[in-house]
């Protein structure tokens, strides 16, 4: 996301890139597949486990989640959206 705004802006974002670090709170660049594959997506881990993570990924409404894996881009399934 650097340089996607005017000359010299940087993202306003601070991206947890690294899967085995994540702890709740953290925010995370995120994939959808299907149709919306190749669109990056922003939201916070609210469960960290194992194998998979739960994302808030819509401010206006933060009672959705959607589950994710656990990669250092997580991938949530596009049925979930």
């Amino acid at each position: 996301m650097q340089n996607m705004g005017g000359e010299g802006e940087a993202c306003p974002f601070e991206f947890n890139f690294e899967a085995t670090t994540f702890k709740v709170g953290d925010t995370v660049s995120y994939r959808v597949s299907g149709s919306l594959e190749g669109f990056p997506f922003v939201g916070t881990l609210v469960e960290v486990h194992d194998d998979f993570v739960l994302i808030a990924g819509d401010s206006n409404d933060p009672d959705t989640l959607y589950r994710g894996t656990r990669e250092n881009r997580p991938l949530v399934d596009e049925a979930q959206v």
